[in-house]
């Protein structure tokens, strides 16, 4: 998985979110692991459907997330520059555990699995660990840390697929 050239947003590290981001209108800053500011989630008020951004300290939005209104199976999307990024849903027949699919728009096929609404879950590609989603390492309530283990990850898609699929497994368990 390569970076984006449009990304310009720390390459790696730990990001802590805070839990309920997902108000229509509510913005909130992800801060890196020494508690600077590193990413800015927007929520779009007066959208017919989910919206949220990410962007980056200087206010350039990275990331897109929607909520896909017509389909079969809840799915999110995330866009860069406006041009689809990457596609998520539910796995089917994944009865022990939470398992998502995020297929990029270049093919690429993101798992991601675990305890999802605990906020303990990996996302990975062919086996390979990208991120680590956990909240054991915190002491502050209602956060969550997204650690991106390897360099050549894009940290601002890590945190939108985190996003998602929180946001999917609370819908499916009825949370909205």
């Amino acid at each position: 998985m390569q970076p984006s050239p449009a990304a310009q947003s720390p390459r790696s590290g730990t990001f802590l979110v805070r839990d309920r981001i997902f108000g229509i209108g509510d913005d909130y800053w992800i801060d890196d692991e020494h508690g600077r500011h590193a990413f800015l989630v927007d929520g779009k008020a007066l959208r017919m459907r989910e919206t949220f951004e990410l962007k980056d300290a200087e206010g350039r939005v990275l990331i897109t997330i929607r909520k896909k209104m017509l389909a079969v199976r809840d799915t999110m999307t995330i866009e860069r520059d406006d041009a689809p990024l990457a596609t998520i849903r539910r796995k089917r027949l994944s009865l022990l555990r939470n398992h998502y699919r995020v297929e990029l728009a270049d093919g690429t096929v993101l798992d991601v699995s675990g305890k999802i609404l605990d906020r303990e879950f990996a996302v990975e590609y062919e086996g390979e660990l990208l991120a680590d989603i956990s909240r054991r390492w915190l002491t502050v309530r209602d956060t969550y840390a997204v650690k991106v283990v390897r360099d050549d990850a894009d940290p601002a898609l890590l945190i939108a697929v985190a996003v998602c699929v929180i946001r999917l497994a609370e819908r499916e368990r009825g949370g909205d």
